[in-house]
């Protein structure tokens, strides 16, 4: 399995590499801009960076058709999913290097997003995609309108949230 494989997916097209490299590059450049604009230091700004290319291309290539049929292929379990969820440990990380980002925001943050993701996978296949979307409604929410995020960040739990609930856990549209 090469780079491209584990970043995007086994069989991804070029266009899929394309606009999934494209966002991770474009989020990482506009993250960076941000980090130091606002002054972080220099671990700062490289954290903040990093987090952001994960986000913002995992955000796109968890929502390719490759990746969808990479994650829910036969062999995945909810367990599979949840831990995928679960090792994206970021607000932890932004808690430790972004002054103003605090334990209680990352702890939320996270909890949310585990919470909609147990919440995805045990619903029935049929009603999975609304409750990720009611349930990413009601994390948008809460870690936007009760949690005091630095404006550095205010990008960050949406698109956490995105990322996870909506892209990664939702599988291929059967409708097709």
């Amino acid at each position: 399995m090469n780079l491209t494989d584990r970043l995007i997916a086994p069989n991804a097209t070029r266009g899929e590499v394309a606009v999934g490299f494209g966002a991770a590059f474009g989020g990482a450049a506009l993250a960076f801009g941000l980090a130091r604009h606002a002054e972080l230091s220099w671990l700062g700004v490289a954290v903040v960076t990093l987090v952001a290319f994960d986000l913002f291309g995992g955000a796109v290539v968890n929502a390719t058709d490759s990746a969808k049929r990479w994650y829910h292929r036969p062999d995945r379990t909810s367990l599979h999913h949840l831990g995928f969820v679960a090792i994206h440990v970021q607000p932890f990380l932004l808690a430790l290097v972004v002054p103003g980002f605090t334990w209680l925001a990352a702890t939320i943050i996270y909890a949310s997003a585990l919470t909609g993701a147990v919440l995805v996978t045990a619903a029935p296949r049929e009603l999975r995609r609304p409750i990720a979307f009611g349930t990413t409604a009601a994390a948008l929410t809460i870690t936007t309108a009760m949690l005091t995020i630095p404006h550095v960040l205010a990008w960050f739990a949406p698109l956490l949230l995105i990322k996870l609930l909506l892209a990664h856990l939702l599988p291929e549209n059967s409708a097709r």
